[in-house]
Parts: structure tokens; sequence; C-alpha cells
């Protein structure tokens, strides 16, 4: 799990390589799943699950912002780690520079824009009926800190670029366990509700962000700004929109899903149809933790060794990635088919003075959510091909491609059948719609992958 200097990108065996890369990107992620998962099992608990429909409801809004920061650092962290494989430290430092005044500047636009259209914003997303005041609660707090979150995600794209991966383990940790402490406090001694759930999100951001703002100010970084690298570079900036673009079409397109679902769940089973789902993307982002730990250990390398034209390893990154992503969504699958109900009764509230809309939420969402699980993550095992080959692209700068394949499981297929399915098979035909997506689109990916390996991997 130790660090790598990024000349080790290149020269260090791929599998020892992945391990170093994918562990801590692993349990960083990991963390902050668990953070996402036990935050709502304190929610629910705590509060209720109409409250979890709530939070849910807020995600989809402060996500796109703060996503804006993951997409600036992606595309640039992309150019980074190919700038450092061709020794081109002067283009890896302007790449950063142009990445932090992009941040800034476009996430205060859209948290102005956010905080300004509240009231039409939270009904859009499905935050109706008794969920309205409580979404409304969290997302005007949540939003004055999503500019720092925005900015933490672009911070850890960039770390891992530099092969720091413990470094950015250790700054998805600290808002992770720094939310859960506050949220005991908030919640459940001070009993502030949903402004401490809220609050307890804020505070965490502006925690990560103090530790990333050491990591480059400290030794450990090889990105020493200084003020020339801070202007606006026109063709820096659109190489990192180009990329940058893939990421955030894709974050673009989970708020619309989201927005789509609260909506459709809402209008099939109300309030507790919308928090059957809140579990579900809850687990979506937890379970597959080790995948995505994989892939975000996979870009440097990809990137790295793409720059530096050792088209060899680059396979050898892509078929290691894949396996070892495989086997680790096999292990998530086995469990979620066997322990649905057990993982979802750990997010409804055992209180003794529950009231009867309460009572009457829990049962329903007990009762639907461990099938509607297993529908949705019926075709995790074969996602490890369309995860990795979408993010090949983007590691060795190829934006169209990139953004094509990212936008196709989601995008592409989903979306046109939860638009579809449902009117013919109810709430049944939303959940199908998730593997049937997975099964099109690893397809899809499958196709354009070893069509690129073939034609432009070659020594």
């Amino acid at each position: 799990m130790a660090n790598v200097s990024s000349v080790q990108l290149g020269s260090d065996a791929i599998s020892n390589l992945l391990v170093k890369q994918a562990v801590p990107a692993s349990i960083g992620i990991l963390v902050m799943s668990l953070n996402v998962l036990v935050d709502s099992i304190f929610v629910g608990n705590w509060i209720g699950s109409i409250a979890i429909a709530a939070i849910n409801v807020v995600l989809p809004v402060s996500f796109f912002i703060g996503a804006l920061g993951m997409a600036i650092g992606i595309g640039g962290a992309s150019m980074i780690s190919r700038a450092l494989g061709a020794n081109n430290r002067i283009k890896a430092l302007q790449t950063f520079g142009n990445q932090i005044c992009l941040t800034v500047l476009v996430t205060v636009v859209m948290v102005m824009l956010g905080l300004t259209y509240v009231d039409t914003l939270i009904p859009a997303f499905g935050g109706k009926g008794t969920i309205f005041e409580m979404a409304k609660i969290y997302y005007v707090i949540v939003l004055y800190g999503v500019p720092l979150l925005a900015l933490n995600m672009m911070g850890n794209a960039v770390i891992r670029a530099e092969g720091k991966p413990k470094f950015a383990m250790i700054a998805m940790i600290i808002p992770s366990v720094g939310n859960l402490l506050l949220d005991f406090l908030f919640i459940n001694v001070l009993d502030y509700g949903m402004h401490g759930a809220a609050w307890a999100t804020t505070i965490s951001y502006f925690l990560c962000f103090s530790f990333i703002l050491y990591f480059f100010l400290s030794k450990h970084s090889e990105l020493k700004l200084t003020v020339r690298h801070l202007g606006f570079n026109l063709d820096i900036l659109r190489e990192i929109s180009s990329l940058g673009f893939v990421t955030l079409s894709r974050q673009a397109v989970v708020s619309v899903i989201y927005l789509l679902m609260n909506n459709i769940l809402f209008d099939l089973g109300g309030e507790a149809m919308v928090a059957v789902y809140a579990i579900i993307g809850r687990m979506l982002m937890f379970a597959l933790f080790p995948v995505f730990g994989v892939t975000q250990g996979f870009l440097p390398i990809a990137g790295f060794n793409y720059g530096a034209e050792k088209y060899d390893r680059v396979k050898e990154s892509i078929y290691t990635a894949i396996k070892y992503a495989a086997i680790l969504a096999t292990i998530v699958f086995a469990g979620l088919m066997i322990f649905p109900a057990e993982i979802v009764g750990l997010f409804l509230s055992h209180k003794p003075d529950m009231s009867a809309l309460e009572l009457e939420t829990n049962a329903f969402v007990l009762e639907n959510t461990p099938s509607a699980m297993r529908w949705v993550f019926a075709a995790t095992p074969i996602i490890a091909l369309q995860l990795i080959g979408a993010a090949y692209f983007q590691a060795i700068g190829k934006a169209i491609p990139a953004l094509l394949l990212t936008l196709c499981r989601q995008g592409f297929f989903f979306i046109p059948l939860i638009l579809i399915l449902p009117n013919f098979l109810g709430e049944l035909g939303v959940w199908i719609s998730f593997p049937i997506a997975d099964v099109l689109a690893t397809i899809v990916t499958g196709y354009f992958l070893r069509r690129e390996i073939n034609n432009t991997l070659v020594a």
C-alpha cells in the first residue's frame, strides 16, 4: 500500500503497481461509501425513512456540482499522468494550476444558481409531499460546502496521478470518519435532526479540503505551483474540458436518472417507493467499491505508460485490471444475492414511538427492496469489462470514445429502458432495466476495446 513515484508507474510490475494503486483507492472508496451507507443508517434510525428519501432527492444536485470538480480533476489528471510519463513537468504544473482556477470559478457559479432555484429543483428531483421540507433543509446547508467538495474531488484525482494513492486514500477517509462522528454528535446527542445531518456533511468537506491543501504544500507532492502556473491557458483548458466532459456527462446522466427514477417511483408507490430506491442507490455506491478501486488504480498506470509509448505494459494493465475487477465483482454479487433482506433491515428505524406513516413505510420498504436489489445487481459479474474499457480511453486522452462508452450504459440504454418498460411491467420494469443495460453496454464496450487493442496498442 506504499506510495510510488511517477517514474515507477513505467517500470514496476503491472500486477504489483495495480495492487499498490488499487488497494488504497479501494479502501478510500470503501470508507467513503461506508460513510454514505452508515450516514443513511443513522438518518433512517434517528430521523426516519422519509429523511433517507429526502437526502436521496438532494444528492443528484449536490453531486453534480461536486462532480464538476471530479470532471476537471480526472480530465487534468489524465494530462498530468501523460505529461509526467513524457517528462514534461512544466505542462503538468500548468495543468494543475488551470484545474484549481477552473474548479473554483465553475462551482461557485453553480452553487449560486442552485440556491436561487431551490424551490424549483427539489420538486423536480422528486422532493414532493412530506419529503419537500426535509429535503430543502438538507439541500441549502450542504450546497454551501459543495465548492469544497469539488476541490476535494479535483485534488484527489491529481494526488493519484502523482502516484501517491496512500494520500488519496487518507483524503477520502478523513471526511468519511468526520461525517460519521459529527452525525452522532449533531443528530443523536444534540438532536438537530436534518440540520445536524447537513452540517455534519458540510464540515466534513472542510476537513478533507484541509488535508488536501496540506499535501500539496508539503514535501510529498511533486507539483509545486507558483503564481505563473495559475493563469488560464486555452489549449490546456480545452483538453481538460474535453476529457473532463466524459466524467461530467456521466454524472449529469446520473442526476437525470435520479430525477427520472424518483419521479417514476413516486408515481408508482409514493414516498415509500422512493425510499426503496434510496437504499438501493446507497448499495450501488457502496457494494462496488473494490471494482471502482481497481478502475481508479488502473487510470494512472495506463495513462503514464501510454504517454511513455510502452504499449505492451498498457495492454497488460488492461487485462490485469479486468481480471481483478471481475473477481471482486463476482464476490460482491454473491453477497448481495444471499443477504438482501438483512442489508435492507439495517436502514430501517426500530424506534418504539414511530408514527403510523413510518411503520407503514418501513413495512413496504422491507417487503419490496430485497427482490428489487437482486434485479438491480443481477449482471454485476460482467461490469468490470465495461468500467475498465471506458476508463482506458479516458486515461489515454481519447475523449470521444471515452464519452460514448461512459454514456453507453446509463444514457443510451438505461434511460430509454426505464421510460419504456414500466409502462408495461410497472415497478418490475424499473428494476430489470438495470441488468439489461449492463449486458448491452458490456457487449458494446468489449467490441471497441478489442478493436483498440488490435489497432493501436502494437509495439
